[in-house]
């Protein structure tokens, strides 16, 4: 359903854009090309980004660019949703972009139904071209073909593979001793990835790290983090202390995470309070009190004698790397100085606080 809204939702490109790929156009940006059998695989169908032949036939979501069906298509369309058995489609692959040799209407018709994959003989262009994106994919293929991981570790820097398989090979020697049963790498990378990376790297997502690293992946920042706590030992300061809150090796996590039936990881964030001094222009306090009070995040708000006019308390969550200076003063330059009637604001950050335990009000009553 996901490959059908995105073609009933597809915006409209410039002509020049909006068509699929040329394999000959690709392949002439490589250098000489080692040819590979990669035999039938089943094939992400948002992987196919184009044609040897008639990549002038379709847009780019593979329909037909004249608007017109043709009779073979619909014949086509109407077998797979009777469930006729097609024989693979064949395929070029460029590292990760896949070009249809044989098969176009097949790969059109699965994507205007929505399919996700096609089953595809594929046979893989290689390219001795030493660039960054061909040392990646090159270090990531072995990577996958060494465990045999699911395909969702994107990593943007030469080598860090490598680390993640010296990574795998030193749990592989831990289960080894903590386990009767045999164990492989393979087995390994399986545990590693379910009970330390993927834990973590949901942690790191959670922290929200990734907006201060832009062009940076899940799976850099896993890296980083492993790297810098779990084998550097680095002691870090910023944020509210995401490595204060793991523990100091990569096995121990993994325990910690094992404890847990059904996890509750870690949130990489911490609840920050502060009170904001308001003056108001003219005689409209009592408006701005209730405009105050429906923003989310204000927890208290009192009209006040004296050189002020309001006091708000405000209960924030920040993440990891965020200080709390950054993230009140974004609230209030946004929810409050932009509320009609607010002519200043003053911002208090405790530095000590104590609060006694609640009462209950009704009490006084």
């Amino acid at each position: 359903m996901e490959n059908f809204f995105k073609n009933l939702l597809g915006l409209k490109k410039n002509k020049h854009d909006d068509n699929v790929k040329s394999f000959h156009d690709a392949k002439a940006k490589e250098d000489d090309c080692k040819i590979v059998e990669r035999g039938v695989l089943t094939v992400n169908l948002d992987k196919i980004i184009g044609s040897v032949g008639k990549y002038k036939d379709f847009d780019s979501r593979f329909r037909f660019r004249n608007q017109e069906q043709s009779s073979r298509f619909r014949s086509i369309k109407q077998a797979m949703l009777d469930q006729k058995v097609f024989p693979p489609v064949k395929l070029y692959q460029i590292r990760n972009d896949f070009y249809i040799l044989d098969g176009n209407h097949r790969v059109a018709a699965a994507k205007d139904l929505g399919r996700q994959e096609i089953e595809a003989k594929v046979t893989e262009l290689i390219s001795s071209k030493k660039n960054l994106e061909n040392l990646l994919y090159m270090e990531k293929s072995a990577f996958l073909a060494a465990t045999n991981l699911p395909d969702e570790i994107e990593l943007t820097e030469v080598g860090k593979y490598r680390y993640f398989e010296k990574q795998i090979k030193k749990h592989l020697n831990y289960l080894k001793t903590d386990s009767d049963s045999e164990v492989d790498l393979k087995k390994a990378a399986r545990d590693w990835y379910d009970t330390i990376y993927l834990p973590l790297a949901l942690i790191i997502k959670r922290g929200g790290l990734l907006k201060y690293f832009p062009e940076r992946t899940i799976s850099d920042l896993y890296a980083y983090v492993s790297f810098t706590h779990w084998r550097r030992r680095s002691k870090r300061k910023y944020g509210i202390g995401l490595y204060k809150r793991l523990p100091g090796d990569m096995e121990s996590f993994r325990r910690l995470m094992l404890d847990k039936s059904n996890p509750e990881y870690p949130e990489m964030k911490r609840t920050i309070s502060a009170f904001v001094f308001v003056n108001v222009k003219g005689a409209i306090e009592s408006s701005v009190v209730d405009k105050i009070f429906k923003v989310e995040g204000v927890k208290e708000v009192h009209s006040v004698h004296g050189n002020i006019d309001i006091l708000i308390k405000i209960t924030l969550t920040r993440d990891l790397l965020a200080s709390d200076a950054e993230t009140i003063g974004e609230f209030v330059d946004k929810k409050i100085r932009s509320i009609s009637g607010v002519d200043s604001t003053q911002t208090i950050i405790p530095a000590i606080s104590k609060v006694k335990d609640q009462f209950d009000t009704a009490e006084l009553f």
